[in-house]
């Protein structure tokens, strides 16, 4: 229960920019058509300026 606890402390934190700015998200899907057919892309990341994290899939 206390790292359960420990945690929602620190995401809750995070989330409103007490230990800096705050993170920024961020979103992106594509559609393309080719010889090969359609295909699909996504990816979802976020950015404080200095530091970003995304995936792509």
């Amino acid at each position: 229960m206390k790292r359960i606890a420990l945690i929602l402390t620190v995401v809750a934190l995070a989330a409103c920019g007490a230990d800096g700015p705050p993170m920024t998200p961020s979103a992106n899907v594509g559609l393309s058509v080719g010889s090969n057919g359609v295909s699909t892309g996504a990816s979802v990341g976020a950015s404080n300026g200095t530091f970003s994290v995304g995936v792509g899939f």
